[in-house]
């Protein structure tokens, strides 16, 4: 499904965007969860670098 999502991107005005995965460590249980997002191409390092 993942293949899907990407290939929609990559056609028409889709190439503005980027999808991100970001591994998030929780406070309460302490294990580790992805968080995905779709965010324009000049707000990546944006992105990545919040708390």
């Amino acid at each position: 499904m993942a293949k899907k999502a990407v290939s929609k991107l990559q056609t028409g005005a889709g190439k503005g965007y980027t999808m991100v995965i970001k591994m998030v460590k929780s406070p309460k249980t302490g294990a580790y969860t992805f968080q995905q997002d779709i965010v324009t191409n000049d707000n990546v390092k944006d992105y990545f670098n919040k708390n």
